[in-house]
C-alpha cells in the first residue's frame, strides 16, 4: 500500500500557491495540499538567489503522479520548477484509503 501513494513538494513564487493548488484539486490530481510560505536559498544560473515562495504539500496516489508533475510543469511560472515526489511508506490506512477515493487517475 505504502508506494501507492506520495507527498510531492513544489515552490512557487509567493502568491501563487493558492492558484497552483486549486488548479491541480479541481483536476483531481491530488486529494489535499498544505501551503506554507518559505524563504528559498539556492543556485540558479551561476549565483546564489534568496527568494520568498510558497511551499505546496501535495497528496497523490500513484497512479496520478506522472500527469500531476506533467500538469504542474505545464502551469508553473518557472522554466525549471521544482516538483520532488517522496513515496509514502506508512500511514493511517482510513487517510490513505480518502487519497485512493478522491484522487481520480
Amino acid at each position: 500500500m505504502g508506494n501507492d501513494y506520495y507527498v510531492v513538494y513544489v515552490t512557487v513564487p509567493r502568491g501563487k500557491g493558492r492558484d497552483l493548488a486549486r488548479t491541480i484539486l479541481e483536476e483531481r490530481l491530488a486529494a489535499c495540499v498544505n501551503i506554507t510560505p518559505v524563504e528559498s536559498m539556492y543556485w540558479w544560473q551561476g549565483k546564489i538567489e534568496e527568494d520568498r515562495e510558497d511551499l505546496l504539500v501535495v497528496k497523490t496516489k500513484g497512479k496520478a503522479l506522472k500527469k500531476l508533475i506533467s500538469r504542474v510543469r505545464e502551469i508553473h511560472p518557472y522554466s525549471v520548477p521544482e516538483v520532488i515526489a517522496v513515496p509514502i511508506v506508512e500511514g493511517n490506512p482510513a487517510y490513505l484509503e480518502w487519497v485512493e477515493r478522491e484522487v481520480v487517475d
